[in-house]
C-alpha cells in the first residue's frame, strides 16, 4: 500500500503591495506604483482574466471635461499621460478624435466652465456630417482633446509589460481581507493565502464581494447598470464624437470596429454585476432610443445590437481613493462613475501618492 504524504505547509508569500482587480484601473495603478518605486514587490489578483469586467465593455471615450474642479484636474492629468503614452508608443490602441458638443443654446458660459481650456470650444452652425440634428433651442460647439481607446486591448498590453516585474494571479478570487499589525493577509479561492504590506482594492462594480463588503460599505459607492447601443453603420473617415451635454449621452464613431456606439444614462441603480444580464432587453433599447430619437432619428433603424454591463459610482459622481483601515494598509480606488478609463491615470496617481507617502506603522512584510 502506497504511503500518502501531506505536502509541508508553506508560509504565505510576502509582497509589498497587492492590487486586487485586474481591470484598466488596477493595472494603471500597478504601473504607477512601479514608476515611483521600481523595486516594489507587487502582485495583481484578478478573479477572472485580466480586463474581463467593465474594462472589456468600456466605450473608452475620453473627453476633456469635468463636473467639479477635482475631476477637471484629473481629466487634464489623464489627458497629458495618455498623450505622452501614445507619443512614446504609437502602436497603442489609443485614437485621437474630433468632437462636437450639443447643448442648450444658452449654455456657452456653463460649457466654458465644465470643459478644459484645451478643448478650445468654438460654436458651429451644425454637427459635421449631419450625424446629429440640432433640435430647437440647442446649439453646437466643436472641440479638441477627445480620444478613444480599445480599453481591453490596452489592458492586455499593460499586463504584458507588467509581467516582467509583477506577479499575476488570474482566475484567483480573494475570499477574505484580514488586516494585521504588520501586514494584510489575503485568503484565496485556491485555498492559499498571501501577505502584503499594503493592499489596493480596485474591484470595479464588485463592491459587495464578501471579502471586502464591510470595509467598502461606509464609502457610500453604488453600482449602476450601463447600456450602450451599437449602430451598425460604418463611420466615415472624418466623423467625430458627438456629446449630448445635458443628456449625459454620446455618439462615438468606432472606426476600428466599423460601427457607431450610442451611450446614454441608464437609471437602474444598486444592481448586482453577477446577475445583470449581459444582453439587451426591450426596455434597455426603448430607453436608449427615446434619447436618440430627439437627436438622430435616422439612426434608429440601425440600432440592432449593443452591450450591457455595470460600473461603480462614487457619491456626487466623484472617484474614490480612500484608506479603509486606520493604518492606511488597505486602500480603495475606483467608483469612477463610468469614467474608469478616462480618469485611470489620475486615480492611479492619487492612489500611489496615498500608498507611498511616509507613515509610521507600515513596516516591511519580509
Amino acid at each position: 500500500m502506497d504511503r500518502v504524504t501531506t505536502p509541508p505547509r508553506q508560509e504565505p508569500a510576502a509582497y509589498d503591495i497587492a492590487v486586487v482587480g485586474g481591470g484598466v484601473l488596477g493595472l494603471t495603478i500597478a504601473q504607477e506604483i512601479l514608476t515611483r518605486q521600481p523595486q516594489a514587490r507587487l502582485v495583481v489578483l484578478e478573479r477572472d482574466a485580466v480586463g474581463s469586467g467593465a474594462t472589456r465593455r468600456s466605450a473608452g471615450l475620453h473627453f476633456p471635461r469635468g463636473s467639479s474642479e477635482r475631476i477637471r484636474a484629473m481629466a487634464a492629468h489623464s489627458q497629458e499621460r495618455y498623450a505622452a503614452l501614445k507619443a512614446a508608443r504609437p502602436e497603442l490602441p489609443i485614437h485621437g478624435l474630433d468632437m462636437t458638443v450639443v447643448a442648450p443654446a444658452s449654455a456657452q458660459e456653463r460649457l466654458q466652465e465644465v470643459y478644459l481650456p484645451q478643448a478650445r470650444l468654438r460654436p458651429v452652425r451644425e454637427v459635421a456630417g449631419k450625424t446629429a440634428l440640432l433640435p430647437e433651442g440647442t446649439a453646437a460647439w466643436e472641440g479638441d482633446g477627445c480620444q478613444y481607446a480599445d480599453v481591453h486591448a490596452l489592458t492586455q498590453l499593460l499586463a504584458r509589460d507588467l509581467r516582467r516585474t509583477v506577479e499575476f494571479r488570474e482566475g484567483v478570487e480573494v475570499t477574505a481581507v484580514t488586516p494585521g499589525a504588520h501586514s494584510v493577509e489575503l485568503s484565496l479561492g485556491t485555498g492559499g493565502t498571501l501577505r502584503a504590506g499594503q493592499v489596493v482594492l480596485a474591484p470595479g462594480p464588485w463592491l459587495a464581494a464578501p471579502a471586502w463588503k464591510d470595509l467598502v460599505a461606509p464609502l457610500g459607492a453604488r453600482v449602476k447598470k450601463i447600456v450602450a447601443l451599437h449602430i451598425e453603420v460604418p463611420p466615415a473617415a472624418g466623423d467625430r464624437a458627438v456629446v449630448f451635454q445635458d443628456e449625459d449621452a454620446f455618439l462615438l464613431p468606432y472606426h476600428e470596429r466599423g460601427h457607431w456606439l450610442f451611450s446614454y444614462t441608464c437609471q437602474e441603480w444598486d444592481v448586482d454585476p453577477d446577475t445583470v444580464a449581459s444582453s439587451l432587453t426591450p426596455g434597455d433599447r426603448d430607453a436608449a432610443l427615446a434619447v436618440l430619437a430627439r437627436f438622430a432619428p435616422h439612426l434608429i433603424e440601425h440600432c440592432v445590437s449593443g452591450r450591457v454591463f455595470c460600473d461603480a459610482y462614487g457619491p456626487g459622481f466623484e472617484p474614490l481613493v480612500r484608506p479603509l483601515t486606520a493604518d492606511g494598509r488597505v486602500v480603495f480606488a475606483g467608483a469612477a462613475s463610468g469614467s474608469g478609463y478616462r480618469l485611470a491615470p489620475a486615480i492611479a496617481a492619487e492612489t500611489a501618492h496615498l500608498l507611498l507617502a511616509p507613515s509610521p506603522g507600515k513596516d516591511d512584510v519580509s
